[in-house]
């Protein structure tokens, strides 16, 4: 780091050293990572560099919050001198509009702990980002209890799975069903080669909801361990890999919350959908199991894979022509396509809730992926106990027991019962009672 410490430092330059300051004793680097990740989403913001729809109208026309410079030259970096409680309210103000409540006042925390550092250290002659007028803009926090926060209940997953089991099973029937002669293999023009890809596509379609349902059921897995996280390119946060998954052992090897690979357990309700889709999709195994079916990312990941083969322009519009796009990058072995986003399995899960007639009743009125994770460990702990949930849901017992306490307590509640109705003759152990 260098310059002086007054207003006229760039902010950036003072990032490695407050995230050198701030992350030591996190082996793992999960706040720094964050962190910076955070105060470059500031940054970018305050140069106008990305929409606002909360500060402009329309939100392109932000322009971020640097005077203007002399025409003609290159716009100057952000400077503690450019900084006050305004700004910080308006940061605060455009990450109320596009994130949910707690996810925006944690993105803003790591910004308002640079302010304080940058305070302490001098830059800045007050913490703004925590004076009134910066942190009103800010969303209230949801206010849930642990238990009121969704977990997918018995009923609900045996309402999903038997949805998605009826349409996979429907679509691999229609798939093997439709026959393409020995003659008309390979001829793109035959109808029954199209119809044949149309019903793969279909079928791999369906059996992907399927596992996909199946997995957030099950294994109360975290949706950054097998799909394509946002704001994260690293391995094992880019979507699980089918070469990582065993059947034999009943696991996939995913990267944990805490950094580091580990093997998920795979109970076998997940093996037979995740097994048949495989079979279905027939794709290499550096592929994530659950691909993007986004069109225009899957025709432009085809085409450019297909001209890499050395297919001209008419023989990729032909190919194209006659099979999907997922079909034709599966038959002809192309590169991985990019996996499924959280946001893309969010969205699946709606659809499958309304196709399914599920109702949920709270804020989110559909099954949301948390919500499956939550429901394994509630199925857990009352079975189990909170040191095996821990493990299973790759916690700690502590964290389980915060998430879980309703469990606790109504046991504790239950067990109060029962001492007293051996005491007081008022007080009936509702066990006794016919």
């Amino acid at each position: 780091m260098s310059g002086r410490r007054d207003g006229s430092t760039a902010i950036a330059a003072t990032f490695p050293q407050f995230l050198s300051d701030k992350s030591k004793g996190d082996d793992n680097g999960a706040y720094r990572r964050d962190a910076e990740r955070e105060l470059e989403r500031f940054r970018s913001w305050a140069r106008g560099a990305v929409p606002d729809p909360a500060n402009a109208d329309p939100p392109s026309d932000w322009k971020g919050i640097l005077r203007a410079e002399n025409p003609g030259e290159a716009p100057r970096d952000v400077q503690f001198t450019d900084l006050d409680v305004t700004v910080f309210g308006d940061y605060a103000r455009h990450l109320a509009s596009e994130y949910v409540n707690n996810t925006a006042r944690t993105y803003y925390a790591y910004v308002a702990s640079w302010c304080g550092w940058a305070n302490t250290q001098g830059y800045l002659s007050r913490h703004y980002a925590r004076e009134s007028g910066a942190e009103d803009p800010l969303p209230d926090t949801d206010g849930r209890r642990p238990g009121d926060q969704q977990a997918w209940s018995a009923r609900q997953r045996d309402l999903l799975t038997r949805h998605v089991d009826e349409q996979a099973s429907a679509a691999i029937d229609r798939f093997v069903d439709v026959d393409v002669s020995r003659k008309e293999r390979g001829d793109l023009e035959s109808e029954a080669v199209r119809e044949k890809a149309e019903a793969r596509f279909d079928a791999i379609r369906r059996c992907r909801e399927r596992a996909l349902a199946y997995l957030l059921c099950y294994t109360g897995l975290r949706t950054a361990e097998f799909l394509n996280a946002r704001d994260d390119d690293r391995p094992g946060r880019n979507g699980l890999r089918w070469r990582s998954v065993s059947f034999a052992d009943k696991n996939a090897t995913v990267f944990r919350k805490k950094q580091q690979w580990d093997e998920a357990s795979l109970p076998d309700p997940v093996l037979g959908p995740l097994e048949r889709y495989q079979e279905v999709l027939d794709a290499p195994e550096d592929w994530p199991v659950f691909p993007t079916l986004h069109r225009p990312t899957l025709a432009q990941h085809v085409t450019a894979g297909l001209e890499d083969a050395g297919q001209d322009e008419g023989e990729i519009k032909a190919v194209r022509d006659a099979k999907p796009d997922l079909v034709v990058a599966a038959e002809y072995e192309l590169d991985a396509p990019p996996a499924l986003r959280p946001n893309g399995a969010r969205r699946l899960l709606k659809r499958l809730c309304e196709a399914a007639e599920i109702d949920v009743d709270d804020r989110h009125d559909y099954l949301a992926p948390h919500g499956g994770r939550r429901g394994m460990g509630e199925v857990m702990v009352r079975e189990f106990g909170y040191a095996a949930a821990a493990r299973y849901l790759d916690d700690t017992e502590q964290q389980v027991r915060e998430a879980y306490q309703h469990i606790e307590a109504a046991e504790r509640a239950d067990m109060a019962t029962e001492a007293l109705s051996r005491t007081d003759q008022r007080v009936r152990d509702p066990s006794d009672e016919v």
